[in-house]
């Protein structure tokens, strides 16, 4: 059994499994099983540098992202922790507390070294993976699903927008798939989830830590993409899972971004009906945060002409935005805090969301972004 490089404890365990031909594949294991591996500024500072030496050194070959327990791969970020430093904030009237804008600025700059990493990248998902948990995952270059998977960008229901590469991620399926998703924030199963290529691979949970050994066998060059080739002809080679029916086909055609919030809206409402899953995306999108939903059309509409870079750049300046507004903090408090489930949402409804103030979220709010350096990538 490999051991981790870094303390046992850790948020994040560091592994570097001896893999065939003296080679190495390293592994970094999400290690917060009681918090569904919620994404912290500590797991972030922990994956950052170990991503970056793993890209320097040669005898690495491959890396897997994996999740411990059996509930998640990782079921979204530490809102909490940005819920204290937001309220820190708000009481003051003024910027007191760093910390939200420190850890989107980090957890945007690990996502995209995810993005851009040029040796294979294996992400093991099972169970629940939203929010930044989807933001680690979709970064992947090869991106296994199980059976139980449930993906989701749930932030409709705290006033956040789906970050975290979201826009990347929306940007590249079926408009009519992203906005509903994004509007409503329900969740994918394992099929929906290949359908999109969120998934690249199925495999059953029950056979991971097989699958993992097998990759260990592989016969690695250090040839980036025949390495890549390797793990994916194994992947695709491993016994097929059954999996669940799809729920996304019965989302029409007739939804598309064309037209203002109104019409978008109304095409999304007009599913009603078409099956328990549709309806209970409904449900979630009429009770959670209309200036979420304004962003999300609005993402979805700009994100089409961004690259990889400039959907970052994009995401920190919305994010800066949700933070420094009444939506998000108070989504937090209603859901996870108080739990009452009765958030006060600044907008009543959606037909009471101006435009000018879903627009005033996109603009900069600084002189310079500070995900300027990001180098641009199609």
């Amino acid at each position: 059994m490999t051991e981790p490089m870094n303390a046992p404890g850790a948020s994040v365990l560091l592994l570097e499994h001896e893999a065939a031909g003296g080679r190495i594949v390293a592994e970094a294991r999400l290690n917060s099983a009681a918090t569904l591996n919620a994404l912290s500024l500590e797991m972030i500072d922990i994956l950052t540098p170990a991503m970056k030496e793993w890209a320097r050194e040669d005898r690495v070959v491959a890396v897997i992202l994996t999740g411990g327990g059996e509930r998640a791969f990782s079921a979204g970020g530490d809102v909490q922790a940005l819920y204290r430093a937001m309220e820190n904030n708000h009481h003051a009237g003024e910027r007191v507390d760093e910390y939200p804008y420190q850890f989107f600025e980090r957890e945007y700059r690990l996502d995209y070294l995810l993005h851009t990493f040029d040796k294979p990248l294996v992400a093991f998902g099972h169970g629940i993976i939203m929010g930044g948990g989807l933001g680690l995952f979709g970064a992947a270059s090869i991106r296994i699903v199980t059976e139980n998977v449930r993906i989701a960008f749930p932030e409709v229901t705290i006033g956040l927008f789906p970050d975290a590469g979201g826009t990347w991620l929306l940007r590249n399926m079926p408009e009519r798939y992203a906005l509903f998703l994004g509007m409503t924030g329900s969740r994918v199963n394992a099929a929906d989830a290949v359908l999109l290529g969120l998934g690249t691979h199925s495999i059953s949970q029950a056979h991971l830590d097989q699958v993992l050994s097998g990759i260990l066998e592989l016969p690695f060059t250090g040839d980036k993409d025949a390495d890549r080739l390797r793990v994916d002809e194994f992947l695709q080679a491993q016994e097929p899972v059954p999996m669940p029916r799809a729920e996304l086909p019965v989302v029409r055609e007739t939804v598309t971004a064309n037209g203002d919030l109104g019409d978008i809206v109304t095409s999304i409402r007009s599913l009603n009906g078409a099956s328990q899953w549709v309806d209970e995306g409904l449900a979630a999108m009429e009770q959670g945060c209309p200036a979420t939903v304004g962003i999300v059309v609005e993402q979805v509409k700009r994100g089409k002409h961004l690259d990889l870079a400039d959907c970052f750049r994009l995401e920190m300046t919305v994010a800066t935005h949700c933070a420094e507004n009444h939506d998000f903090s108070e989504g937090v408090r209603a859901l996870l805090i108080e739990k009452d489930n009765r958030p006060n949402w600044q907008f009543g409804d959606l037909e009471s969301l101006p435009a000018d103030y879903v627009d005033s979220h996109f603009l900069e709010p600084w002189p310079l972004n500070p995900l300027h350096d990001l180098e641009k990538v199609l």
